[in-house]
């Protein structure tokens, strides 16, 4: 049994434990944007860790059309999830990562499940999702909440770019997202449902 999954808007208080949880239990490139600098949770990263969220705090709404959730498991911050405006007015993307300790228990799923619900609400017709063909936990979550999946071409860099899928986790439980060392591509698209 998966328990209780929920997600919250980032405020200052989640934010703080997000933080915790991803220095704790996450690599950076796994949880944000590429930082220069030397490896690890460095003072730079986490500020820019901060910082990456508190911009998109207007929500789609917002300039930057983007909101980010802490994901809650039976109450406790495990790791973050998103949705973001792209370029038709019913489409939204996702991306999510969870604490490596949290990852295999069907949380990922659950929160998808979750996302396409926002994205409903939000208008959306369609949510889609980019990770790689290694990533099959991720695959299975997108395959459980209705995704068609599409192969595309081969990355050979890790991290995100900020402005697409920041989040990675070849071994994560629906950690959606980033690009991993040379793999093919899958582009996830999944239609909402609205009631008539």
């Amino acid at each position: 049994m998966v328990g209780r999954v929920e997600l919250r808007r980032i405020d200052e208080e989640s934010l703080a434990a997000l933080l915790t949880v991803a220095v704790a239990d996450a690599a950076p490139e796994e949880v944000m944007p590429p930082v220069t600098g030397p490896p690890g949770w460095t003072a730079e990263r986490r500020e820019a860790f901060l910082a990456w969220h508190r911009v998109r705090r207007p929500g789609l709404a917002g300039p930057l059309g983007e909101s980010t959730y802490a994901v809650l498991h039976d109450g406790e911050v495990v790791g973050s999830a998103r949705l973001a405006r792209r370029d038709r007015p019913d489409l939204l993307e996702t991306g999510l990562w969870l604490a490596r300790a949290r990852r295999g228990r069907g949380i990922g799923t659950a929160v998808l499940r979750a996302l396409l619900s926002e994205a409903a609400r939000a208008g959306a017709r369609a949510l889609v999702a980019d990770t790689t063909a290694h990533n099959t936990a991720a695959l299975t979550a997108l395959r459980r909440n209705g995704a068609v999946l599409t192969s595309g071409a081969v990355l050979t860099s890790g991290g995100g770019d900020g402005g697409g899928d920041y989040d990675s986790g070849d071994s994560g439980d629906g950690d959606i997202g980033g690009s991993g060392a040379r793999n093919v591509a899958v582009h996830a698209e999944l239609p909402l449902r609205h009631p008539d």
